[in-house]
């Protein structure tokens, strides 16, 4: 049963060895030249506003879930839709649950007002 497991612990041991080498020789070898300039955060070529400590609204991280939601929908219904036709009717009974769940969803976060930034 060992022997099973042989490629996947030599994969580890490679894996791990590259990463720890990497580190190592980047920090061996690296240029280290400090500079306030180099040391500031870069944000797209703006100077940064404000401290990485600020508070996001709640709209922020309702928004990425419900952006997960749909993206999820998206996952399950690719497969569906390619393989529909040999499902036919079978297939589409089978998706009408999910579809409705995901419909009901959607409703509530409209009627919610999650789907509107500013209010």
């Amino acid at each position: 049963m060992l022997e099973s497991w042989a490629p996947i612990g030599m994969f580890f041991i490679l894996v791990s060895g590259f990463g720890i080498v990497s580190l190592i020789m980047s920090y061996a070898f690296g240029v280290k030249k400090p500079d306030p300039r180099k040391l500031s955060p870069y944000e797209c070529g703006v100077h940064p506003i404000g401290t990485a400590r600020e508070r996001f609204s709640v709209k922020f991280y309702l928004v990425a879930m419900l952006f997960l939601l749909f993206d999820i929908e998206a996952v399950f219904l690719f497969p569906w839709a390619v393989v529909y036709r040999d499902l036919k009717l079978f297939g589409f009974f089978e998706m009408l649950p999910f579809m409705v769940a995901i419909l009901a969803g959607y409703i509530y976060a409209w009627k919610k007002g999650a789907l509107e930034w500013e209010r």
